[in-house]
């Protein structure tokens, strides 16, 4: 003969003795971190309204338990003072005002945490602002149960989800008069058309601007990649490494094509005539949306002379039969000096310098 067994009695003990809405706040933490790393979920709006609701109530209404582990009195527990006012025993707070402080304290907890974050090596990303928050609201559960479980038990804090309940029903299905059942459909109304609308926000938002990031980088002396001192004197066979990089935000993934060459160029009249044109390099790469590819190479030129276009065009996709700029997407160029080997090469001004057409730069 078998018996039931409630499945509570399969938890640990002190999960077991867990007040309903500290299980709640760590349930929502357990779930905030699934929707976050589970395949599927991540990419749905359940993450979006998940998280929305987990960074602004969760953080505040663990740190406000963990202050305030007592409840103030019940009606039972009212009584007259000499004065003829109630007074109440017990210096919690009550339901409205843990609410409210639940709200206004995450606002300014998350914030913290992130300013934390952003003087350590992780940084402000993903992963970090997401480990480090659930952690503290655990932390604070932990600290609020423990907290309860050290009062005596007509003195902890509970949630009247019975009361509401009982109060809920009663004023939406038993009005006491036609406006009050008029003000509830109206209620009702509003309150579907709300959730409508954040749920349409959050199932189709607005993508912003469509761009792609193109760039070139160096390296400085303390292996760290920056916009600046792009070499612009080369020995004909003699190489020098560049890193160029794409960033995609175009809402989709995007195959690129890269184009490096370099061009013996005259000026005439503000024209600008290409006399002869060697090409160099040529990269491919698909990237996902909100992904960055970087791709260090050498540039070992053959063609000589002064005041060469060292010129990147990027192309959505493959290269047409005559590129040129006008035909690609994102056009970057350095003036370079290239020498024969053995003769040193004129140095060009500042102003004819590397920085020109970066659309972007990483450090």
């Amino acid at each position: 003969m078998t018996r039931d067994v409630d499945p509570k009695l399969l938890l640990p003990r002190p999960i077991r003795r867990l007040p309903a809405d500290l299980a709640v706040i760590g349930a929502l933490v357990i779930l905030t971190i699934a929707v976050v790393f589970i395949p599927g979920l991540n990419t749905s709006p359940v993450r979006a309204i998940i998280g929305l609701l987990f960074v602004l109530f969760p953080p505040g209404y663990a740190f406000i338990a963990a202050l305030f582990p007592e409840g103030i009195s019940t009606d039972e527990k009212m009584t007259e003072s000499t004065e003829g006012n109630p007074s109440r025993f017990g210096s919690g707070i009550d339901g409205l005002e843990r609410v409210a402080l639940s709200f206004g304290t995450s606002i300014a907890i998350v914030p913290l945490i992130g300013l934390i974050l952003n003087f350590t090596p992780w940084g402000i990303r993903l992963v970090p602002v997401l480990l480090s928050l659930s952690l503290f609201t655990l932390c604070m559960t932990v600290i609020a149960a423990v907290r309860r479980w050290d009062l005596p038990a007509e003195e902890r804090f509970r949630v009247p989800y019975k009361q509401w309940g009982v109060a809920t029903k009663v004023e939406l299905l038993e009005p006491d008069t036609r406006a009050d059942a008029a003000l509830n459909v109206v209620l009702a109304i509003s309150l579907i058309l709300a959730v409508g609308s954040v749920g349409y926000v959050v199932a189709v938002p607005n993508q912003g601007e469509s761009f792609s990031e193109f760039y070139l980088l160096t390296k400085n002396e303390s292996d760290q990649f920056v916009a600046d001192d792009y070499p612009t004197n080369f020995t004909q066979g003699e190489g020098k490494p560049l890193y160029v990089g794409i960033e995609n935000n175009e809402h989709q993934q995007v195959s690129y094509t890269v184009l490096v060459r370099l061009q013996q160029v005259s000026v005439t009249n503000n024209t600008t005539q290409v006399k002869n044109t060697q090409e160099l390099k040529r990269f491919q790469t698909t990237l996902d949306d909100n992904s960055t590819w970087r791709k260090k190479h050498t540039i070992s030129p053959s063609m000589t002379g002064t005041r060469l276009r060292l010129q990147y065009l990027l192309y959505k996709g493959s290269v047409p039969a005559n590129p040129s700029q006008k035909s690609a997407y994102r056009e970057l160029h350095l003036w370079v000096n290239v020498s024969d080997s053995g003769t040193a090469a004129s140095v060009q001004p500042p102003s004819a310098g590397a920085n020109n057409h970066v659309t972007s730069a990483e450090s």
